[in-house]
């Protein structure tokens, strides 16, 4: 049999025009969604940029609005300050008696501090050392009655008196920094600005972190300005309030005015975290006969205006009392902050808070348009590859055509 050579050729030919038309329609293809995967990309991070733009615009808004603010609370505060003058005012003495006490412990981390900020004053709060540290347990606190003032330092003692409250786990971590072998590293810390100032830090101190204690969960007695906590009375079985009960220890103690709006970053303060974590639901009584007879009641400790003390159910503190040096001070002002006063206050901190959860929110936000971007770059080195792969394909084609 003889074959057509023209019928022998169709059949390859067929084949190689398949082949360069599927060749060619898997690089439009491929070039294509290439193409849309960095339009998306572009999508996102215009879409990301603005998110981030419009962000730090409502940031420098609060930050505006915060500084107003600070302006007149300022204003308000040298207004109603007291004026020192040569008799001096009973309750500004008390304050000052305190942190005297404070300073005579030299060696105390307490001291230390109070030192640092009595000599450089609000700068300290700027210092990296001390930015995140709120302050002295006896100092942060104020009783009207010295009585009551010497019992619940008392009940506490010395050592947590002294202690420093922090506002977050940084803040723990920059007073006290370790070597390779766990030892503490002396030149940096509080124990580097103790030997800086001739005031070697020796033994242990405490230090409060305010964002790990676990806040009081119930509510709020209405209308008050000191956020008392709304904590039900001790009762018998029948019902029946035990006698001559006083109140609370937590609602016993007085904030000031320049920290009574300070939230922590899930926005509790001072009376639900550090005064409810350190009294709890300590009850106080007229007399050791009043707080005796009210033990049925008792869950988390009482004390007596006599002298009278029981730290936890079943653990009585029995004996003279102790003469407490560091106490907390009276308040310098009037509990009752004028209204106006004090929804400037709330305003300042919700706006402050406002601006952490900004700078939260701000943190993720500025991650993804990095994320889009290094994705962006990728893409387009693929896609150039790409086109340099089906240009050369192309060429090749060409020259064996």
């Amino acid at each position: 049999m003889q074959v057509d050579q023209k019928e022998t050729s169709i059949v390859p030919r067929d084949d190689v025009q398949n082949g360069e038309f599927l060749e060619s329609q898997s690089i439009i293809y491929c070039s294509k969604k290439l193409q849309e995967d960095l339009h998306l990309l572009g999508l996102k991070i215009k879409q990301h940029e603005d998110n981030v733009k419009f962000l730090k615009n409502e940031k420098n808004k609060l930050e505006d609005s915060i500084l107003d603010l600070q302006v007149v609370l300022g204003k308000y505060h040298y207004a109603t300050q007291p004026k020192i003058e040569n008799d001096h005012h009973s309750s500004n003495q008390s304050e000052e008696e305190t942190l005297e006490q404070i300073l005579r412990r030299e060696k105390s981390a307490a001291g230390i501090l109070c030192q640092l900020r009595l000599r450089h004053g609000t700068d300290a709060s700027h210092l990296s050392l001390t930015k995140d540290v709120l302050g002295v347990v006896a100092t942060l606190g104020r009783v009207d009655d010295d009585n009551l003032s010497r019992l619940l330092s008392e009940y506490l003692g010395v050592e947590t008196m002294l202690a420093i409250v922090c506002k977050t786990y940084e803040g723990v971590r920059a007073l006290e920094t370790y070597e390779e072998e766990g030892h503490i590293n002396n030149g940096s810390g509080l124990h580097g600005l103790g030997a800086s100032i001739g005031r070697a830090l020796g033994g242990r101190y405490l230090v409060i972190c305010l964002e790990n204690l676990r806040p009081f969960s119930g509510e709020f007695v209405a209308d008050n300005p000191q956020r008392r906590l709304d904590l039900l009375k001790p009762k018998f079985p029948n019902g029946e309030c035990p006698p001559r009960f006083v109140g609370f220890a937590v609602n016993m103690i007085n904030v000031d005015c320049r920290n009574l709006f300070y939230v922590t970053s899930s926005g509790h303060g001072l009376p639900e975290t550090l005064f409810y974590k350190l009294y709890s639901r300590l009850q106080v009584y007229k007399s050791r006969e009043d707080m005796f007879h009210a033990l049925p009641c008792i869950s988390d400790g009482a004390i007596s205006l006599d002298g009278g003390m029981i730290k936890v159910t079943g653990f009585f503190s029995l004996g003279n009392r102790n003469d407490m040096d560091v106490r907390f001070p009276k308040p310098s002002m009037p509990s009752n902050i004028p209204d106006n006063v004090s929804e400037t206050e709330k305003q300042l901190t919700e706006m402050k808070w406002k601006k952490d959860k900004m700078l939260d929110d701000i943190k993720p936000e500025q991650a993804l348009l990095n994320a889009a971007k290094y994705n962006f770059e990728r893409k387009k080195e693929e896609f150039v590859k790409f086109l340099a792969e089906s240009s050369a394909y192309a060429m090749q084609h060409q020259m064996q055509a």
